[in-house]
Protein backbone atom coordinates (compact mmCIF):
# COMPACT_ATOMS: atom_id res chain seq x y z
CA UNK A 1 0.00 0.00 0.00
CA UNK A 2 1.72 3.16 -0.95
CA UNK A 3 1.35 6.12 1.57
CA UNK A 4 0.54 9.55 0.52
CA UNK A 5 2.64 12.76 1.41
CA UNK A 6 -0.30 13.38 4.13
CA UNK A 7 -0.35 10.12 5.18
CA UNK A 8 3.91 10.26 6.26
CA UNK A 9 3.30 14.39 7.67
CA UNK A 10 0.55 12.68 10.06
CA UNK A 11 2.58 9.86 10.64
CA UNK A 12 5.50 12.15 11.80
CA UNK A 13 2.79 14.54 13.16
CA UNK A 14 2.06 11.14 15.67
CA UNK A 15 5.42 10.16 16.32
CA UNK A 16 6.39 13.63 17.56
CA UNK A 17 3.50 13.53 20.10
CA UNK A 18 4.05 10.47 21.27
CA UNK A 19 7.81 11.62 21.63
CA UNK A 20 6.38 14.80 23.39
CA UNK A 21 4.61 12.75 25.89
CA UNK A 22 7.40 10.30 26.56
CA UNK A 23 9.46 13.46 27.47
CA UNK A 24 6.39 15.00 29.83
CA UNK A 25 6.36 11.41 31.28
CA UNK A 26 10.05 10.92 31.44
CA UNK A 27 10.29 13.79 33.66
CA UNK A 28 6.94 13.32 35.23
CA UNK A 29 8.51 10.30 36.43
CA UNK A 30 11.87 11.20 37.40
CA UNK A 31 9.95 13.71 40.05
CA UNK A 32 7.35 11.29 41.57
CA UNK A 33 9.79 8.14 41.27
CA UNK A 34 12.89 9.69 43.03
CA UNK A 35 10.56 11.57 45.43
CA UNK A 36 8.66 7.91 45.82
CA UNK A 37 12.15 6.79 46.76
CA UNK A 38 12.77 8.62 49.73
CA UNK A 39 9.58 10.17 51.08
CA UNK A 40 9.01 7.54 53.85
CA UNK A 41 12.39 8.20 55.74
CA UNK A 42 11.71 11.98 54.95
CA UNK A 43 8.13 11.61 56.74
CA UNK A 44 10.38 9.35 59.45
CA UNK A 45 12.58 12.58 60.20
CA UNK A 46 9.22 14.77 60.29
CA UNK A 47 8.34 12.79 62.87
CA UNK A 48 5.96 9.77 61.45
CA UNK A 49 5.47 6.33 62.67
CA UNK A 50 6.36 3.25 60.38
CA UNK A 51 2.51 2.56 60.42
CA UNK A 52 1.45 6.24 59.41
CA UNK A 53 3.93 5.80 56.84
CA UNK A 54 2.48 2.66 55.31
CA UNK A 55 -0.75 3.89 55.64
CA UNK A 56 0.00 7.25 53.76
CA UNK A 57 1.38 5.11 50.99
CA UNK A 58 -0.88 2.51 51.02
CA UNK A 59 -3.76 5.28 50.67
CA UNK A 60 -2.17 7.34 47.82
CA UNK A 61 -1.92 4.16 45.62
CA UNK A 62 -5.81 3.39 46.36
CA UNK A 63 -5.92 6.90 45.50
CA UNK A 64 -3.89 6.88 42.60
CA UNK A 65 -6.32 3.63 40.98
CA UNK A 66 -9.71 4.46 42.08
CA UNK A 67 -9.84 7.95 41.08
CA UNK A 68 -8.58 6.47 37.78
CA UNK A 69 -11.98 5.21 37.29
CA UNK A 70 -13.96 8.42 38.03
CA UNK A 71 -11.02 10.56 35.62
CA UNK A 72 -11.19 8.36 33.00
CA UNK A 73 -15.02 8.43 32.80
CA UNK A 74 -15.02 12.08 32.91
CA UNK A 75 -12.49 12.15 30.20
CA UNK A 76 -14.54 10.31 27.84
CA UNK A 77 -18.00 12.10 29.03
CA UNK A 78 -16.65 15.56 28.84
CA UNK A 79 -13.54 15.14 25.81
CA UNK A 80 -11.58 17.31 28.26
CA UNK A 81 -8.65 15.19 27.91
CA UNK A 82 -6.03 17.75 27.79
CA UNK A 83 -7.58 20.03 30.57
CA UNK A 84 -7.25 16.67 32.64
CA UNK A 85 -3.68 15.88 31.66
CA UNK A 86 -2.43 19.79 32.49
CA UNK A 87 -4.15 19.34 35.93
CA UNK A 88 -2.52 15.87 36.89
CA UNK A 89 0.91 17.10 35.44
CA UNK A 90 0.48 20.19 37.26
CA UNK A 91 -0.30 18.24 40.64
CA UNK A 92 3.48 16.66 40.28
CA UNK A 93 4.43 20.39 41.98
CA UNK A 94 3.51 18.73 45.12
CA UNK A 95 6.68 17.30 45.05
CA UNK A 96 9.64 19.91 45.04
CA UNK A 97 6.74 21.44 48.13
CA UNK A 98 7.71 18.37 49.85
CA UNK A 99 11.45 20.05 50.91
CA UNK A 100 8.85 23.04 52.47
CA UNK A 101 6.92 20.72 54.35
CA UNK A 102 7.10 21.28 58.13
CA UNK A 103 5.34 18.36 59.37
CA UNK A 104 4.86 14.59 58.21
CA UNK A 105 1.15 16.29 57.74
CA UNK A 106 1.94 18.16 55.01
CA UNK A 107 4.47 16.22 53.43
CA UNK A 108 1.35 13.34 53.65
CA UNK A 109 -0.54 15.66 51.80
CA UNK A 110 1.64 16.54 49.58
CA UNK A 111 2.30 12.77 48.84
CA UNK A 112 -1.87 12.46 48.36
CA UNK A 113 -1.61 15.19 45.89
CA UNK A 114 0.59 13.78 43.40
CA UNK A 115 -0.98 10.17 43.56
CA UNK A 116 -4.01 12.10 42.87
CA UNK A 117 -2.70 13.95 39.64
CA UNK A 118 -0.89 10.65 38.28
CA UNK A 119 -4.94 9.32 38.52
CA UNK A 120 -6.34 12.25 37.24
CA UNK A 121 -3.80 12.77 34.51
CA UNK A 122 -3.18 8.73 33.11
CA UNK A 123 -6.79 7.90 31.61
CA UNK A 124 -6.60 10.86 29.78
CA UNK A 125 -3.32 11.31 28.62
CA UNK A 126 -3.59 7.19 27.55
CA UNK A 127 -6.54 8.24 25.54
CA UNK A 128 -4.78 11.03 23.56
CA UNK A 129 -1.91 8.27 23.54
CA UNK A 130 -4.15 6.32 21.57
CA UNK A 131 -5.67 8.47 19.09
CA UNK A 132 -1.40 9.06 18.27
CA UNK A 133 -0.43 5.68 18.13
CA UNK A 134 -3.03 4.77 15.73
CA UNK A 135 -1.22 5.80 13.06
CA UNK A 136 2.57 4.31 13.69
CA UNK A 137 1.06 1.15 15.75
CA UNK A 138 0.09 0.43 19.08
CA UNK A 139 2.37 -1.61 20.45
CA UNK A 140 5.66 0.83 18.72
CA UNK A 141 3.95 4.13 19.81
CA UNK A 142 2.56 2.76 23.86
CA UNK A 143 6.38 1.09 24.03
CA UNK A 144 8.30 4.08 23.00
CA UNK A 145 6.23 6.32 25.47
CA UNK A 146 6.49 3.37 28.46
CA UNK A 147 10.22 3.48 27.57
CA UNK A 148 10.81 7.07 28.46
CA UNK A 149 8.65 6.47 31.29
CA UNK A 150 10.73 4.01 32.62
CA UNK A 151 13.82 6.04 32.03
CA UNK A 152 12.05 8.27 34.28
CA UNK A 153 11.51 6.32 36.71
CA UNK A 154 15.34 5.42 37.19
CA UNK A 155 16.72 8.56 36.45
CA UNK A 156 14.36 9.96 39.52
CA UNK A 157 16.25 8.05 42.08
CA UNK A 158 19.35 8.11 41.33
CA UNK A 159 19.07 11.88 41.09
CA UNK A 160 17.81 11.66 44.93
CA UNK A 161 20.65 9.09 45.82
CA UNK A 162 22.91 11.06 44.53
CA UNK A 163 21.63 14.58 46.33
CA UNK A 164 21.63 12.55 50.02
CA UNK A 165 25.44 11.00 48.99
CA UNK A 166 26.10 14.68 48.59
CA UNK A 167 24.71 15.90 51.71
CA UNK A 168 21.84 17.84 50.91
CA UNK A 169 19.94 15.70 52.79
CA UNK A 170 15.65 15.48 52.09
CA UNK A 171 15.40 18.72 51.64
CA UNK A 172 18.52 19.58 49.26
CA UNK A 173 16.96 16.47 47.36
CA UNK A 174 13.06 17.31 46.70
CA UNK A 175 13.73 20.68 44.70
CA UNK A 176 15.74 19.29 42.02
CA UNK A 177 12.28 17.76 40.61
Amino acid sequence: MKQTSGSKSIERASMHFILMMGLVSLFGDMAYEGARSSTGAFMATLGASAGIVGFVTGFGELLGYAVRIFSGHLADRTKAHWPLVFLGYGLILSIPLLALAPTWRIAALFILCERLGKAIRSPARDALLSYATKRVGRGWGFGIHEAMDQIGAIVGPLIMSLALYLGLGFRGGFPFF
